[in-house]
């Protein structure tokens, strides 16, 4: 069974980690605020989650147990928000999304082969 959790508990943390790096990499790929912030965000929460469920998994103290469920459960409940809440600041502020050259009235794309 410790094998077993010292596994699982490996891959959370390394899965975390590739999430939050990929975060990072989204930052500087995406065009613009509202890609970035999403991408940010979502693999944020994500990986945060992971890493803090592969820790969670190697604490034999129930003290630092009952801590990390803390810190998971506030990260799961305030991340989302607080991107929300930057979201909605950034669009009320005049931040427009950039769109796509070829959007026609509808919204839609024009494919071009």
């Amino acid at each position: 069974m410790s094998l077993f959790l010292e596994i699982s508990s490996g891959i959370c943390l390394l899965v975390g980690c590739f999430l939050c790096l990929s975060g990072g990499v989204g930052i500087l790929r995406f065009p613009d605020f509202y890609t970035r912030m999403h991408a940010v965000s979502v693999t944020d929460t994500l990986g945060a989650g992971l890493i803090l469920l592969g820790l969670m998994l190697q604490t034999p103290s129930g003290m630092v147990l009952i801590k990390l469920i803390l810190i998971l459960l506030f990260t799961l409940f305030i991340n989302p928000s607080a991107s929300h809440a930057l979201a909605k600041a950034a669009l009320h502020n005049g931040l427009a999304p950039k769109q796509h050259k070829d959007a026609d009235e509808g919204g839609n794309t024009s494919s071009k082969l």
